[in-house]
């Protein structure tokens, strides 16, 4: 199996071909939004904070936004800052690697107006470097598909997410990559996920990392903990963190766990990987991107609209009346399931070829929608 994507220098095939225009810090967003109306092309990620975060969490800022930058699907990037923020604009744009980068800071290149006026003309160039590249037949093993749930609801893991575990064993059988998502949806099924390891390490790995997560929900929530689920989920029917769970695992579908990596880490193995990312949709999404998710495949029971950034988001409903409800904002009814007889098998092979020919460049909702929310994962404190 092939699909036809865009050769990088540093980092494999991309799906896509974008222009980022990202800021460094809060500060400078209104740079980054002002280049945007100027070249509606370019695709914004606005950085909500680089400043007042310490430790663990500066960590994870840049290595964030690093790896969205270097993101296959990337084309070029243009990085604004103020001149005077912890994470450090050209320190940002020095971790971008195999494709062309500039950095501006307004602090530095004349105010807002004048570095607005100087990215336009980077972005326009970047776009017409863009557009000169041509896809190139590329081996379906060189695809990394992330594996997302938001707004699940009683069906979501019956339909939806069984499908997508059955798309996921389609990918995986041609030699491509998964990444299964959400630590906090996994508290409860440590004894299953430890079960499919490749290797008692990485069983003990998965076992540490869910035992970990739900510790930290115990802090936090105290008697709660076992409620750890949005409002809408459970008036979706859904009861528990663990009942939640055991429907999100089955995103993974059947293959064994060869790898276990750290939030906004790339996966150095093929097949089945977990990352170990929060429940909250647009963190964990970040996560995944920046571990270097070409697509992201996102199944809802709810209804959600959210995509991300550069990465095309494939979303799949557990029920008809929610995609009927929201017309354009979902790509699948795994609903069908249900109510027209089809089998799980039958819309995992729907998925898996909606999924091969928006690699090919076919567009999803939200992308049709321009539906890019961004954030990351913090912890700390902010100072």
């Amino acid at each position: 199996m092939e699909f036809k994507g865009y050769q990088r220098e540093n980092s494999g095939y991309g799906i896509r071909n974008h222009v980022l225009v990202m800021c460094s810090v809060n500060c400078a967003s209104g740079v980054v939004q002002a280049i945007k109306r100027a070249l509606p092309e370019v695709v914004p990620v606005i950085n909500n904070y680089g400043c007042g975060s310490g430790g663990n969490d500066a960590a994870v800022m840049i290595r964030t936004l690093a790896g969205i930058a270097n993101n296959p699907n990337v084309a070029a990037v243009l990085v604004i800052g103020l001149g005077c923020e912890g994470l450090g604009a050209e320190r940002l744009a020095d971790s971008i690697k195999g494709k062309p980068v500039e950095c501006l800071l307004i602090q530095r290149d004349g105010g807002s107006a004048t570095t607005t006026k100087r990215g336009i003309e980077i972005g326009r160039h970047f776009l017409s470097l863009a557009r000169v590249q041509k896809r190139v037949p590329v081996p379906i093993t060189e695809l990394v598909v992330g594996l997302e749930c938001g707004g699940s609801d009683a069906l979501s893991g019956i339909t939806a997410n069984p499908a997508v575990g059955a798309a996921a064993d389609l990918f995986i059988k041609e030699g491509a990559t998964t990444i299964l998502a959400e630590t906090t949806e996994m508290i409860g099924t440590t004894h299953i996920l430890k079960r499919r390891a490749a290797t008692p390490e990485i069983g003990e790995q998965v076992e540490e990392l869910v035992n970990n997560q739900e510790e930290r929900v115990r802090q936090a929530l105290g008697e709660r903990a076992g409620m750890v689920i949005a409002p809408g989920n459970i008036e979706g029917g859904l009861s528990s963190i663990t009942e939640k769970s055991l429907g999100c695992i089955e995103k993974g579908g059947t293959t064994p766990i060869n790898e276990v990596v750290g939030y906004a880490h790339r996966p150095a193995k093929r097949g089945l990987v977990i990352m170990d990312t929060p429940g909250y949709d647009i963190d964990s999404m970040a996560g995944l991107a920046a571990g270097g998710a070409h697509a992201i495949l996102f199944t809802t029971g709810r209804g959600t609209p959210a995509g991300f950034p550069a990465v095309p988001v494939v979303k799949i409903c557990s029920n008809s009346t929610t995609f009927n409800n929201m017309p354009g904002d979902i790509d699948i009814n795994a609903g069908t399931i249900i109510d027209a007889d089809k089998s799980i098998e039958q819309v995992g092979q729907e998925i898996y070829e909606l999924t091969i020919r928006v690699a090919n460049g076919e567009l999803t909702c939200a992308e049709k929608n321009l539906s890019i929310p961004f954030n990351y994962l913090k912890q700390g404190p902010t100072f």
